[in-house]
């Protein structure tokens, strides 16, 4: 029965491409007919049971029979088979990737809600569950410069991920309307390269915090090696403890921490950066985002990469912020930087295989892999994107057209 609905299944799902399957009893499927830009993947199943955890949830159910090698990929790769099914499902043609039988989606749904409660205990729990599994693998993953683990800004093709992930921090430098001697609070700092860029090129004092205690060991250091320990703070602290001490910055930066803040907390970060943003600031918040309505976290994502996190929908992170009189002074949707960023990242593991089943093991790797190729797919077909939301508290905080963006470095 599993059997003869994934093949219902794949039929509807797989129009472009080939899709070639070897189920456990030797009996072969196709699916799909040959299409330019689209790939050919052909797959293995090894037991009986893979049909039936793919249909009860196409996504968790896939990723797992994959991670435990029990779906092979025999010709292909995992990035070719994630995006064969996503290209043919395309979110902005009306598309979905699977959803979850009706059971999953309502332990799925429960089991979220709870989640995204994340208070200070279950937040650093939480980050630790994926920051702190090592800096060695995101040293063969991420640029040597910079170590940026976010969506990079590519305004050139030919561009490394270097010089990518340099002009992401440049782009976000202008649109902080910088002044020298200004405080900035970086909130999720990871391993400090904003930091390090802000008080290296505009000459501000930076105190960046973090609630990982990898990323914040190895930012000291490079924030030492840079030569600029006199600017930079780096903290082990909660944004909601900063807030509490009465701090107050000229300038507040936040990149790819957002999605861990969970939904239940959005109005408390808002409020708390409300609080700690001078009167005449300005603020940055740079976050994956949905470009459709509200939803949930899916299962994979949840249990294996971000427990806890949440990414939001424009119209749930502006309506926050306006409890608080932020005002959204410009709005910037970053719709395929990150799919080119991810690839180069999945790139960089696939070169570094070795290395990194000798940092962790064979099942980490396909783990990761499945994650990398994931979340590359969703922003190339999928429902996300990335924004740039810049807050003021006073409309003269800025000038009032947007030429400043085009000037200066």
């Amino acid at each position: 029965m599993s059997k003869t609905l994934l093949d219902r299944f794949l039929q509807r799902g797989v129009k472009h491409g080939r899709l070639g399957v070897v189920f456990a009893d030797g009996s072969t499927s196709t699916y799909g007919t040959p299409a330019p830009g689209f790939p050919e993947i052909v797959l293995r199943f090894t037991d009986a049971k893979v049909p039936r955890d793919i249909i009860l949830d196409p996504r968790l159910g896939a990723a797992e029979a994959f991670i435990d090698g029990r779906l092979l990929i025999e010709e292909g790769d995992v990035m070719g088979l994630v995006s064969l099914l996503r290209a043919n499902n395309a979110w902005d043609k009306g598309g979905d990737i699977g959803r979850p039988s009706l059971i999953k989606r309502l332990v799925n749904h429960a089991s979220f809600a709870a989640e995204q409660i994340n208070n200070r205990v279950g937040s650093k729990k939480n980050v630790a569950h994926h920051y702190d599994i090592g800096n060695a693998l995101y040293a063969l993953m991420l640029d040597s410069e910079h170590w940026q683990y976010s969506c990079a800004y590519w305004p050139r093709d030919d561009m490394t991920l270097g010089e990518a992930q340099g002009a992401k921090l440049a782009h976000i430098a202008k649109k902080l309307a910088l002044s020298p001697g200004q405080r900035v609070l970086d909130i999720g700092c990871g391993w400090g390269g904003m930091a390090i860029h802000l008080a290296r090129h505009h000459d501000v004092h930076v105190t960046g915090i973090t609630l990982s205690e990898e990323q914040a060991a190895l930012a000291r250091e490079k924030v030492r090696a840079a030569g600029v320990a006199d600017k930079v703070t780096i903290s082990l602290e909660d944004y909601r403890d900063t807030a509490a001490s009465g701090r107050r910055f000229d300038r507040i930066v936040s990149v790819g921490m957002f999605e861990h803040v969970g939904r239940a907390q959005f109005e408390t970060f808002f409020k708390a950066c409300a609080r700690m943003l001078a009167d005449d600031g300005v603020m940055l918040l740079h976050t994956i985002g949905r470009m459709g309505s509200p939803g949930t976290t899916d299962a994979f994502t949840r249990k294996y990469i971000f427990p806890g996190g949440y990414i939001p929908a424009l119209s749930e992170t502006v309506a926050a912020s306006e409890k608080f009189r932020l005002i959204a002074s410009d709005v910037e949707t970053l719709r395929l930087h990150y799919a080119k960023t991810i690839r180069v990242w999945y790139d960089n593991c696939v070169t570094h295989r070795g290395a990194i089943i000798g940092l962790h093991d064979e099942r980490f790797y396909r783990m990761w892999t499945f994650y990398l190729a994931g979340a590359a797919t969703v922003f190339e077909y999928g429902g996300m994107c990335n924004y740039q939301i810049q807050f003021i508290r006073s409309r003269n905080a800025l000038p009032i057209t947007r030429d400043y963006l085009l000037t200066g470095d």
